[in-house]
């Protein structure tokens, strides 16, 4: 496992901002490779104007830090859709006007028709999502931009869990994030890791239980 990472202000502030909005919850959850997680984090959670508006500010702001170069945004179905849209309005109040595009589960074969919807699929795209699990959804996204003959560039997610990825059980000596950046050769921008949550929780009084717990964890399945 690798050092911890240094505390970042605005990943320390979207932490926060999880936790009240409880999107961010602790207590004991099975996740899709069968481990008992410590804490669960939910963005379909983030199911109002208020807290959408929010979490779109939180990727735009990371966004904009990171330098990366982009020119549309494409939010893979069904989550990615609202977090696309969102992450368009906040850079555009921010003086950066991006367009968006989004793909549907199946094709239309009736009006416009096919699969993408949106602005035209051309350029470099950042592909928005909230979280990495097993790298399925970047690789169809990554499929999908450029057989519309547009360059994936970049993914962005609300948070890495900088665990092992598994595969029939078995624990692998990489992340999920870790395997979309050597399979696709995309950055991945994360506005927030699980790092992040334990700098949060050890600056929490009253909450040394969750601090061991996902320290604990982090020790057994950090990458």
């Amino acid at each position: 496992m690798t050092p911890r990472e240094p505390a970042d202000e605005l990943a320390q502030s979207f932490v926060r901002f999880s936790v009240e909005a409880g999107v961010l919850r602790f207590g004991e959850f099975k996740t899709k490779a069968g481990r008992l997680s410590p804490y669960f984090f939910n963005a379909g959670l983030f199911d109002d104007g208020a807290k959408l508006q929010r979490l779109a500010e939180f990727y735009a702001r990371r966004l904009v830090a990171s330098g990366l170069d982009f020119d549309l945004l494409f939010g893979p179905a069904y989550k990615g859709i609202t977090l696309a849209a969102g992450v368009a309005i906040e850079l555009a109040r921010l003086g950066r006007n991006v367009p968006f595009a989004y793909n549907r589960k199946e094709a239309k074969d009736h009006g416009e028709g096919g699969l993408l919807v949106g602005a035209p699929v051309r350029g470099r795209v950042l592909i928005i999502d909230d979280v990495i699990s097993a790298g399925t959804s970047v690789r169809e996204s990554v499929a999908m931009i450029q057989a519309a003959g547009a360059t994936p560039c970049g993914v962005a997610i609300a948070l890495d869990r900088q665990e092992r990825a598994a595969e029939q059980g078995v624990d692998l000596p990489h992340s999920a994030t870790q395997y979309v950046t050597a399979q696709f050769g995309l950055p991945v921008i994360a506005i927030a890791t699980l790092d992040s949550l334990l700098h949060f929780l050890e600056g929490e009084r009253g909450l040394g239980e969750e601090t061991a717990r996902v320290a604990a964890y982090r020790q057994r399945y950090g990458v």
